[in-house]
């Protein structure tokens, strides 16, 4: 072939015979063998090369061959040849160049052997030596001119078109070669001319390709001898890297901060303070990779340098020791980022690269307990709380060994090396703060929030170590503070911390189980007694209580409550004084609100451990009898509740009333627990009308309506987020009680028809909502939609009368809403033909329910509501609308039929959308083209010859009001007998006009067919000719209206589309970039020499650029 025909007809024959239709070549083709293929045909390539380097490719014929062809078939319009010849291309030009770098080296040796024989003396020099030295420069030097017209031919051929194709994947071989190029040569490329190229495509719109530009330049920062050719190229286009660390694409962020790292290694001039803050805050970013990125950043610029200084304290430990100034660094850092408040992402960020400083606890602890030495500051009290903090994550982090909630897919298994580790971590933290944990505590026994985060650290002690290390002293001293602490403190957080430490030391596993156990039951006598003997006295009749005994009684009942949830307290029996209580505040409603609120919650735990008691143990018909009757009586307690006057109050009452009957639905049989039947408890009605009256009251509410922001700061966004997650919990806990079919699932009618209007607060509860139940019965949740809708068109009949106008946006909105509900319906209809069968049954007995007063000649009255249902027609299959139209005529009158005023459009226009696809001989031709919509939307409408034309007008028109326009002149065609077909019907359907189509259904007779007419009979025949005409065009636009939808809005999620740019955010555009560098193609210039043979011509670009970069770069020279 390479004999007998040139490059342009191997090219031809090569595009006749390739099969493009398949789009599938090997270098796209999944699987192993294909990633093998793709591995070795480069590795071929290379080996091609380093064979052939010493004679054949200067033979000027194979290299030549091989260039010329590659060169050709990288301009083809076929991208299968295009990508394989692209890549075989830049691996060739690769391999050239390692040639290259090779024929340099050799002739540096060669010239430093003649230099050396030419300068010695003449009686020793040898004269033979140096002429065979001086032929092998020359050879080498046309060695070396011959390869650099090679790789000029390749360079300016191939990658100078490629490296802007609109491949993404072909892009991204030239952006990588040309890296591995600027690394193996970088004398030779090195230079401005070929990192701009680089540089440009920073900006390309396909993260694969921006990635390969930031790990080619990984390679070449990283050797720092390179730094000073990059030093211009750094200037113009740091800006760009800087805003690339906030990516959409993560693997391009991860690597975009890498990079910077590198730049500031090389030199910490060159990024700016502002420049640092924008990685600095990633640390806390939510994606893992990146975060840990800008901690090895923020690591190696804040903290790796070391003062000569601190070289000879590096023995020294605690407050003394180096670490010392890098933790409070650390604090700073964590303060100063007042944005952010977690300090488990920001230990976690540094956790891999400075793991030493993270786990110097005993530095920690010694600038906590430790007095600051001579001139040296002491931590603010601001400053001491982010310091434990931080202790705190870095205990976690070493002692579970895994990234903090929000981060990564969950738990991995540990190696056998991370074990060892994580158990020495355990036994170091066990070991120091069994000692110092105390002491801390003791120390800041009077702040709340420090008590919090220390008494959480037990959790992750080794208990055993207290027996083996005789430690037992220090357990007392722990238990003597926490038992203090819970007498100093009423505050929730101390109380549960203390609580859950209690609970972590009380394991039955370890010796120390009967020491902690005897501490707690010892606390817990002493609160109940007092609540007891309080509660008494709280409740006398007769006396008025003060704030005092209201308080003591309070913080009492705060205390047992928080130690209810993590402890069994059963035999303290609880419930009865709650329940006097709760009645109490019932029979005088004037309880303080938050002695009601801990009352329900503390009654709440004693019926939960109940259960639990009687689940997991054998238990006898008194005690679930008494279960029982405790869990009703609390229930009517609770609905009681939900009419307080207090929106605390309610909202805790009816949070707790969905917990409680939803552990005592029937879910509570399932796992073979058929003994617990008995306590199956299922609202009745009322209550299930009271629980959905609160959901509508307090959730559905407009934000400025929520009054229940604390200290009335209204206007506080953070109040009102933490509002709106506060409603969202409400919703989600009644929605829960109607996916396990606890409440009738028609009560989700109320949350339903909401789903538009609150869509951006609750709009995924609901939807979640919509298709749960859907799952559980598919005709049931479709019953449920268009009940919600009929409540809907009710207010509105309620709000506006019977004669309201039908473009209204109320009306509007609950035709969107229908839709919507229409949408989440899904592709499948033969899944949900019973369901959607059923909506219209209903919705058609809705819409002829209530008869005119006026008589039969006037439209029922909810008949609007058909415009509404017809929304569903879509999700119909065809012979299913044929049956729901025979179901509509059963409810239609003779004269209704014959009607076509205004007031009957909904009735024509929901007859005219089942017929749409029907199965009639009537309309098979409409089915034939609704069945195929995209031919529908991709042709043009042309005007029928000599056939009546649609107006302009008619056509951008509604149906409605095209309707409205010939009210007088329109007769509905559902009564009429079907006109005769003509031989329309039998061409191809794809090459007929619409108009064509329904004018062949009913065909208008030509004029000189006509029997003579009088002027009545003329006038007769036109009215009809002009009303089959109009219906005809009603039915297309119809028809087309439910084939676009079809077309493009069922895969429609029910939210605004996101468009993203490249960058999830930019400022401005880069500027001034073309300053200093030069844009035009250079030659590859290894040492100075001439080119001794033109190659091929180049063939011209056929890419656009615009295409795939930014329009930012492509107005502005960057060099």
């Amino acid at each position: 072939m390479f004999r007998h025909m040139q490059n342009s007809e191997i090219i031809r024959k090569m595009t006749e015979e390739f099969d493009e239709d398949s789009g599938d070549y090997p270098l796209t083709m999944a699987g192993p063998q294909w990633k093998k293929f793709k591995s070795s045909f480069c590795e071929f390539i290379g080996v091609l090369v380093r064979q052939c380097q010493y004679s054949i490719i200067y033979d000027e014929y194979m290299m030549d061959t091989v260039i010329s062809l590659l060169t050709g078939l990288s301009d083809s319009q076929v991208r299968a040849f295009r990508h394989t010849s692209t890549l075989a291309a830049m691996k060739l030009m690769t391999a050239l160049v390692n040639v290259a770098l090779n024929l340099s080296i050799n002739m540096d040796n060669t010239q430093r052997q003649y230099e050396a024989e030419r300068n010695k003396i003449i009686g020793k020099r040898a004269n033979d030596r140096l002429e065979l030295l001086l032929q092998k420069r020359k050879e080498l030097q046309e060695n070396q001119d011959e390869i650099e017209n090679m790789m000029n031919a390749i360079f300016k051929g191939v990658f100078v078109h490629r490296y802007r194709d609109a491949i993404a994947e072909i892009r991204a071989i030239c952006i990588e070669e040309i890296g591995i190029w600027m690394k193996m040569y970088s004398d030779a490329f090195l230079n401005d001319s070929y990192l701009k190229y680089v540089g440009w495509t920073m900006h390309d719109k396909q993260g694969e390709v921006r990635l390969k530009c930031l790990t080619a330049l990984q390679g070449l920062y990283y050797n720092k001898e390179l730094n000073s050719k990059l030093e211009l190229f750094t200037s113009r286009f740091k800006d760009r890297i800087v805003s690339m660390t906030l990516d959409k694409e993560y693997d391009v962020a991860v690597q975009a901060i890498k990079l910077l790292t590198l730049v500031l290694q090389s030199s910490e001039e060159v990024l700016t303070a502002e420049d640092c803050e924008n990685v600095y805050h990633l640390v806390y970013s939510a994606h893992r990779p990146v975060a840990v990125a800008a901690g090895e950043f923020l690591y190696k610029k804040l903290f790796s340098r070391r003062d000569p200084e601190d070289d000879g304290i590096l023995k020294r430990r605690g407050r003394q020791s180096p670490n010392a100034n890098l933790v409070k660094t650390l604090v700073f850092f964590f303060l100063e980022s007042e944005l952010h408040e977690h300090a488990a992402y920001l230990v976690d960020s540094m956790w891999d690269c400075a793991t030493d400083l993270l786990k110097d606890w005993e530095c920690m602890n010694s600038l906590l307990l430790e007095e600051p030495l001579n001139g040296e500051e002491p931590l603010t009290d601001r400053q001491e709380s982010a310091l434990i903090e931080i202790m705190l994550c870095t205990i976690r982090q070493a002692a579970e060994c895994h990234p903090p909630v929000g981060r990564g897919t969950g738990k991995r298994v540990l190696t056998a090396k991370e074990k060892k580790t994580q158990l020495d971590d355990r036994t170091k933290i066990t070991e120091l703060f069994a000692v110092a944990l105390p002491q801390l505590l003791a120390k800041y026994s009077v702040d709340a929030e420090k008590v919090t985060n220390l008494l959480q650290l037990p959790q992750y002690f080794d208990l055993e170590i207290y027996t083996t290390g005789r430690l037992e002293k220090h357990l007392d001293a722990l238990l003597r503070q926490i038992r203090d602490i819970v007498e100093k403190h009423t505050d929730i957080d101390v109380l549960e911390a203390c609580s859950k430490t209690y609970h972590a030391l009380c394991n039955e596993e370890f010796t120390i189980f009967n020491r902690v156990d005897i501490a707690r039951s010892q606390l817990i006598d002493e609160l109940a007694d007092k609540f007891n003997r309080l509660l008494e006295d709280f409740l006398q009749e007769g006396e008025e209580p003060d704030e005092d005994d209201a308080y003591q009684v309070l913080s009492t009942l705060k205390r047992i409550t928080a130690f209810h949830n993590a402890h069994d307290l059963s035999r303290w029996d609880l419930f009865g004084c709650n329940y006097k209580l709760l009645k109490t505040g019932i029979e005088n409603g004037d309880m303080p609100e938050q002695i009601v609120i801990h009352a329900l919650q503390c009654t709440h735990y004693v019926i939960l451990w109940q259960l639990a008691k009687i689940t997991e143990s054998s238990s006898t018909k008194e005690d679930l009898l008494r279960l029982k009757k405790q869990m009703r009586v609390f229930c009517q307690i609770c609905q009681h509740y939900l009419t307080n006057v207090n929106t605390a109050v309610k909202e805790q009452a009816f949070t707790i009333l969905c917990d409680v009957l939803m552990i005592f639905s029937h879910q509570i049989m399932t796992g073979g627990r058929d003994m617990l039947e008995p306590l199956v408890y299922t609202p009745d009605s009322s209550l299930q009308s009271e629980l959905l009256s609160f959901i509508l009251d307090h959730v559905f509410i407009d934000q400025d309506d929520d009054n229940n922001s604390a200290d009335g700061q209204q206007d506080d966004e953070a109040s009102k987020i933490e509002a709106l997650h506060k409603r969202r919990n409400l919703l989600a806990a009644f929605c829960k009680l109607i996916v396990y079919t606890v409440v009738e699932m028609n009560t989700a009618a109320d949350i339903f028809k909401q789903y538009m209007k609150y869509y951006n607060d609750y709009g995924d509860i609901i939807k979640e909502t919509m298709s749960k139940t859907r799952q559980i019965d598919k005709i049931q949740c479709a019953k449920t939609l268009i009940l919600s809708l009929q409540q809907l068109f009710n207010e509105m009949i309620q709000e506006n009368g019977y004669n309201f106008d039908r473009s209204s946006p109320t009306f509007s909105g609950i035709k969107e809403l229908a839709r919507r509900f229409a949408l989440t319906f899904g592709l499948d209809q033969l899944k949900t033909r019973e369901a959607i069968a059923m909506l219209h049954k209903d919705g058609i007995e809705f819409a002829f329910k209530e008869p005119n007063p006026q008589g039969e000649s006037h439209p029922p009255l909810n008949l609007a509501f058909l415009d509404i249902l017809s929304e569903f027609s879509s999700k119909l299959l065809r012979q299913d609308k044929r049956t729901v139209y025979v179901y509509l005529e059963k409810f239609m009158t003779f004269q209704m039929s014959l009607r076509r005023e205004d007031v009957w459009l909904p009735l024509m226009s929901y007859r005219n959308s089942l017929l749409a696809g029907g199965d009639d001989d009537t309309m098979s031709v409409i089915s034939g083209i609704s069945s195929r919509g995209s031919t529908v939307r991709n042709k043009k409408t042309k005007p029928a010859t000599g056939k009546r034309k649609v107006p302009e007008a008619e056509e951008s028109s509604s149906s409605d009001s095209m309707w409205m326009n010939r009210e007088q002149t329109m007769h509905t065609p559902v009564m009429m007998q079907t006109p005769q077909l003509t031989s329309t019907i039998m061409r191809e359907p794809k090459r007929l006009r619409p108009e064509e189509n329904y004018m062949g259904v009913y065909p208008m007779q030509p004029e000189h067919h006509q029997a003579p007419l009088d002027y009545k009979q003329q006038e007769e025949a036109a009215r009809q000719q002009q009303e089959r005409a109009a219906m005809n065009y009603v039915k297309l636009r119809t028809n087309l209206q439910h084939a676009i939808r079809r077309g493009t809005s069922l895969m429609e999620d029910d939210e605004e589309p996101i468009v993203e740019d490249v960058m999830m955010s930019s400022e401005g555009r880069i500027e001034d970039l073309n300053e200093g560098m030069d844009f035009d193609t250079m030659d590859i210039d290894l040492p100075p020499s001439k080119n001794r043979r033109e190659r091929t011509e180049l063939k011209p670009d056929f890419f656009d650029p615009a295409s795939i970069m930014d329009e930012s770069v492509l107005g502005v020279s960057m060099f």
